[in-house]
């Protein structure tokens, strides 16, 4: 069934009170153990860890080795025990007990060496490329040899759910059997998906033992909320003032970004291997970079754009450990950015109010998906913010395809980051290879800023390692942000809003990465009803 029209609402409620019947639930009685949820994150390519799914924590139907609680720190999962080998290349980890899969096989260590070599055969969506091999030393004990000293291999093992080596197979991710605290029951893709809670699971049960998520266009979820056959609803800012009844505003404080990617360096009529063009002569020039940075008035695009529901952005990382506040600036500076355009030769010669240099115009796309409101708004905003400096913005709607096969490394781009690991960092700013797709997609090299992500990368310590992402951003002479080359320009990290049933305690919500996935079920096993 296809969810569209005028009728949408209709059909998104019928379809809810057919699969609580289905399921020995009547709509009456959803509240007491089963949850609705309209949170987006359908995943098309499959709920698979090696394709993706999962890649910023909290697969759900996986588990992980270790994960993060709601405070970011890092707490064990099915890991009990992790040490790292004084030269940093060997991972040895000691797994549970008797932990079984869904379908009741055991996990043993050797589903977790499975997991991490098939990841390391894959590439693409998930970087094992430090990985050098993994082993099952026993049933409970795993080592992940890496090639070399890697701090930030972390991640993997915080992210990363694990698979069971024999069930994997190509479709995996359409049925996924995994050890998580839910399982998968039925998937009627592009429409809803049903999960029960698994009773193999070795942590804490969850009280709530079956969800729907709704995969249905905003209006048809929202008016399937205030019908009241909603328990959790993700809105977008501009949705979130309103009331519903029944149901309270729950916001969540992200690492969630926007910002504006800069082509760095010129066209020349080069292309990336597979054909995309390279390069833009208007942002190539670092005083277009700084002025569209002095110009932009977040706190405005804050209180316009999101509804107050965020917090201006100056960096990719803001409010993390690894975050130099040294690269703090003030914004909505347009007599700066005017003089910093006229001493770089940027004038208006012919009074159209656009600034030229050298026959060349101040004058550039963004691009935005053509499917996110959030995305348009800012574009637009910001257009109109840097027009009164000589900068002629045109904003341009393009489908996500269009944007990362052909238009990303010509073209600025409106994107969305936003990690728990400073990893993130080192894939945007170091120098990228031929075709680095979203990835430091506008071909920013810096060898001093390569230098010192290398060095966070190998350092002895996490701790030992804050510094260097540190002095990536500025370290008083060069760095990726404003005070140096200025390679992006952020402007704003999100709050993710829901709407969440009054009688559903949703517990602590750790601080939201980029919204892929559910990341408001990251602590699932807290949730618990509070009305009789």
């Amino acid at each position: 069934m296809i969810i569209f029209g005028r009728y949408s609402h209709r059909i998104v409620l019928a379809s809810i009170a057919l699969l609580l019947m289905a399921f020995g639930t009547s709509p009456a009685f959803a509240n007491k153990d089963t949850l609705v949820l309209a949170v987006g994150g359908e995943n098309a390519e499959g709920y698979d860890p090696l394709l993706g799914w999962g890649s910023y924590g909290n697969p759900l139907f996986q588990s992980t080795l270790l994960k993060r609680d709601a405070d970011l720190n890092i707490v064990p999962d099915l890991a009990t025990q992790w040490e790292l080998s004084k030269d940093r290349k060997v991972w040895t980890l000691k797994i549970r007990n008797n932990v079984k899969f869904s379908d009741g096989s055991p996990l043993t260590a050797k589903d977790v060496a499975f997991t991490f070599n098939k990841g390391l055969e894959a590439g693409g969506k998930i970087d094992l490329s430090p990985l050098a091999k993994a082993e099952a030393l026993d049933d409970t004990t795993v080592r992940l040899t890496l090639s070399q000293p890697d701090i930030t291999f972390i991640q993997h093992i915080l992210t990363l759910g694990i698979v069971p080596q024999k069930l994997y197979t190509p479709n995996y991710g359409r049925n996924p059997i995994g050890s998580g605290p839910f399982k998968l029951v039925r998937w009627d893709e592009g429409q809803q998906m049903v999960v029960e809670a698994n009773d193999l699971y070795y942590g804490q049960k969850p009280e709530i033992k079956k969800m729907v998520f709704l995969f249905s266009e905003e209006d048809a979820a929202l008016a399937a909320a205030k019908a009241g056959e909603v328990d959790v609803l993700g809105v977008p800012s501009s949705l979130a003032t309103q009331n519903i009844t029944g149901m309270k505003l729950h916001v969540v404080k992200s690492v969630d970004n926007r910002g504006l990617m800069f082509p760095m360096v010129a066209d020349a009529g080069k292309t990336t291997p597979k054909g995309a063009p390279v390069g833009n002569n208007v942002t190539c020039d670092i005083a277009i970079r700084k002025a569209v940075n002095y110009a932009i008035d977040r706190q405005a695009l804050v209180a316009g754009v999101l509804d107050g529901f965020g917090r201006p952005a100056y960096g990719v990382v803001d409010d993390l450990p690894w975050d130099n506040p040294d690269v703090r600036f003030k914004d909505n500076d347009p007599e700066k950015a005017k003089a910093i355009l006229k001493a770089a030769g940027w004038v208006d010669t012919d009074g159209d109010g656009i600034r030229e240099k050298n026959g060349q115009k101040a004058e550039f796309v963004v691009v935005y998906n053509a499917k996110d409101s959030l995305r348009q708004g800012l574009a637009l905003a910001v257009a109109d913010m840097l027009r009164p400096v000589g900068i002629n913005v045109i904003p341009q709607g393009e489908s996500w395809d269009r944007i990362k096969n052909q238009l990303t490394h010509s073209d600025v781009v409106v994107y969305g980051f936003g990690d728990h690991s400073p990893l993130e960092m080192y894939k945007l700013y170091h120098t990228p290879g031929p075709e680095p797709m979203y990835w430091n997609a506008g071909f920013y090299s810096n060898p001093t800023v390569d230098k010192y992500l290398d060095e966070a990368r190998a350092a002895a310590s996490f701790k030992d390692s804050i510094p260097y992402w540190k002095k990536a951003q500025w370290d008083g002479k060069t760095g990726f942000d404003l005070p140096g080359d200025a390679a992006w320009a952020w402007m704003v990290n999100l709050d993710h809003t829901y709407f969440v049933n009054k009688c559903l305690d949703v517990g602590k919500s750790q601080m939201e990465p980029h919204g892929h996935g559910w990341p408001i079920t990251s602590n699932i096993n807290e949730w618990k009803w509070t009305c009789k």
